[in-house]
């Protein structure tokens, strides 16, 4: 399997939020942790918010002899506590602090990871299922002053974790062959009350689970950006509690990420990151000056939570300032922008992209054609947002009517209709301020009552 190259990506996507800005124990918007791709045991997430599986659904163009290699991956939360030495004997406490260092009770997670492999003829066949598990165990390692003393020791235990793969493939008719192949990840641990609280629930929980699907011989199709042919197969794929997206290609075959955050096809970590922040959607600049305002207390708080946090927050303070100058404005690529002859030529006081030199465009009077019906300001619409939206609450807005407000064309010559939905109780107010959603023309369709 050559998914190491994927690795990358799908590490910033384990740890994201894991040690968010970093955590603090005491911090009181640090005390809800775990938020992404929590699979619980069923018989406790049958009635909390959490889910117990996750399903990926993928559209494959084999070849003969075509294997699916799943790996997945998550955290396995374990549980830290601290003892303090008396009179030869350890008592847990909820802080110690040897030499000025301090240690605090706390929930670490420990990476882990399953692989196996399917014959993609063997699922065409029929459902196959492999059950795995995640071992428990407990150790525990002394706390050494400088004295040479042991002033206390640190417990870590975990719990055991079972689960379970199932997948099963789907030929679809047509000229193509493709295949449609689901795997659904399943937590199916024994032994949780439904009555037990989350935390006691995580420790028996996937947490941060995804995983990375490789295949040798053929290729995965985008579902977000799929070739005509496959488009309609493509949207009959169902996905669950996960967002598969195509990764990278390895030398056997292409390799998707099915992640529990929304994310574009072929992400990358920016060539410009120094290292690890779990919060790989967030930007590499904020997160930095948001650890450097920490106070003094407040870091050596986060360094007592984990040895990440500690190498995170060391590493901030001593960043050197040339690295956090290439954290800011990195530019990707730069490409000539066109003009036209009805582009009148600015002044030098002005920046070429102000629409008021731009005597071709007019966003209050301009229109945009869908399909046999020209739209423009005051037209109503029903918003069908793109499946290349990576925005979880453009889901809302499916179907949703809207009235366009203007036509805005950028600097690329694309037109958008920038709307107010029609059922928003603030959208006067929104209107005032000029704060509309914004939508391709493919992405609405309009009204019957406007169509004539």
């Amino acid at each position: 399997m050559k998914l190491e190259n994927a690795r990358k990506v799908a590490d910033a996507v384990l740890f994201e939020g894991y040690l968010l800005y970093p955590y603090r124990s005491t911090a009181q918007k640090n005390q809800m942790r775990w938020q992404f791709g929590v699979l619980a045991p069923r018989v406790w997430a049958d009635g909390a918010a959490e889910t117990w599986f996750s399903q990926t659904e993928l559209l494959v163009e084999p070849r003969d002899g075509a294997v699916v290699h799943v790996q997945v991956r998550c955290l396995q939360v374990q549980a830290r506590t601290v003892h303090t030495a008396v009179n030869g004997r350890f008592e847990p406490v909820d802080t110690l602090v040897v030499d000025g260092d301090e240690l605090v009770n706390w929930d670490e997670g420990v990476e882990r990871d399953t692989s196996m492999s399917f014959e993609l003829a063997d699922l065409v066949c029929g459902e196959r299922v492999i059950p795995f598990r995640i071992d428990g165990g407990e150790e525990s390692d002394p706390v050494t002053a400088a004295a040479g003393h042991e002033a206390g020791r640190i417990v870590r235990r975990r719990w055991p974790i079972d689960g379970a793969v199932r997948a099963v493939a789907e030929r679809f008719e047509g000229p193509f062959g493709a295949v449609r192949v689901r795997i659904r990840i399943e937590n199916t641990t024994d032994g949780v009350e439904p009555s037990a609280n989350r935390d006691d629930a995580l420790r028996r929980s996937l947490v941060s689970a995804h995983a990375l699907v490789g295949l040798d011989a053929g290729r995965f199709v985008s579902l977000l950006d799929p070739p005509e042919w496959a488009r309609e197969a493509a949207q009959s794929c169902t996905n669950q509690h996960t967002y598969p997206v195509l990764v990278a290609d390895g030398a056997g075959g292409d390799v998707v990420l099915s992640s529990p955050i929304i994310l574009y096809d072929y992400p990358e970590i920016a060539a410009e990151s120094a290292g690890e922040l779990f919060d790989g959607t967030e930007i590499d600049e904020i997160l930095t000056l948001r650890t450097m305002a920490l106070t003094d207390d407040e870091k050596q708080a986060a360094r007592a939570t984990d040895p990440r946090a500690a190498a995170l927050v060391d590493r901030v303070d001593t960043i050197p300032a040339e690295l956090l100058e290439r954290l800011h404005g990195a530019i990707r690529s730069v490409a000539p922008v066109a003009r036209t002859a009805s582009v009148t030529p600015p002044p030098s006081s002005a920046p070429w992209w102000d629409p008021g030199l731009d005597a071709s465009v007019s966003p209050e009077t301009d229109a945009v054609r869908v399909g046999s019906v020209e739209l423009a300001r005051g037209s109503r619409v029903r918003l069908r947002p793109g499946r290349h939206r990576a925005d979880a609450q453009d889901m809302f807005l499916d179907g949703r009517a809207a009235t366009v407000d203007a036509v805005l064309t950028d600097v690329d010559d694309k037109q958008y209709l920038a709307v107010t939905l029609d059922d928003d109780p603030a959208s006067e107010l929104l209107q005032w301020h000029g704060r509309f959603l914004y939508f391709s023309p493919d992405e609405v369709e309009p009204l019957e009552a406007d169509a004539g």
